[in-house]
């Protein structure tokens, strides 16, 4: 199997899996870096959907998009020229994160999965879809060197260095949010926030965790 081959499977895959567990629905996408000027995106179709002869799309970060690509890929060109250690790419839309993004709030570190994104993913204040260049790399600005940012009312992206990390990580994201929204329906807004050194701590993929967590997440994947 080719190197492309085995991306492309791997975006498939992954996206099936995303769908599978709510993490996104007709809309969303994910990426994969496969040099230092290219990545691969998954096909412009509801990833539920995708059957093994949907063809993923190889994309430059140095031109414009490709026909037929989605029009707020141009994000995931612009964070991959911004982040090098970024290897991989998920935008979703999780029911939770939604709920936080339209009240222009993001999780924030409570519990285990929450850690991942100490201090507090980024917030994206802004309702617009991202269908320009300068938009898009406002964007990427904007994330930084945080692992998610969420759109006011529109999901949110996801960073990992690898496609397995960003899943999962999309998946603790969207926990992280509904722990958030637990804790302030019953008044506790400042209560239970985890330490620098807590979240630091445990904040690890040691102990096969990423595996467990990807293993799990596209387990019934066809």
């Amino acid at each position: 199997m080719s190197d492309v081959a085995h991306i492309d499977g791997l975006i498939r895959t992954a996206g099936r899996a995303l769908s599978r567990h709510g993490l996104l629905h007709a809309y969303g996408h994910c990426s994969v870096r496969t040099s230092a000027t290219t990545f691969r995106v998954s096909p412009s179709k509801p990833l539920g959907l995708v059957t093994e002869s949907d063809a993923c799309h190889e994309v430059s970060l140095d031109g414009p998009l490709p026909e037929g690509v989605l029009g707020e890929v141009r994000a995931h060109r612009e964070i991959y020229r911004l982040r090098p250690d970024v290897n991989a790419i998920v935008r979703c839309m999780p029911p939770k994160v939604m709920s936080l993004g339209a009240m222009r709030r993001v999780p924030r570190p409570r519990h285990g999965f929450g850690s991942y994104f100490y201090p507090a993913p980024v917030l994206w204040d802004d309702p617009q879809l991202l269908r320009d260049d300068e938009q898009a790399k406002r964007f990427a600005a904007a994330l930084g060197q945080q692992r998610a940012i969420l759109m006011r009312g529109n999901g949110a992206v996801i960073v990992g260095e690898s496609l397995e990390a960003a899943v999962v990580l999309t998946w603790y994201l969207e926990d992280a949010a509904r722990v958030e929204l637990d804790c302030l329906s019953a008044g506790l807004a400042d209560e239970g926030l985890l330490t620098e050194q807590d979240a630091k701590q445990r904040a690890t993929w040691s102990g096969r965790i990423l595996e467990r967590m990807w293993d799990y997440l596209t387990a019934d994947d066809k």
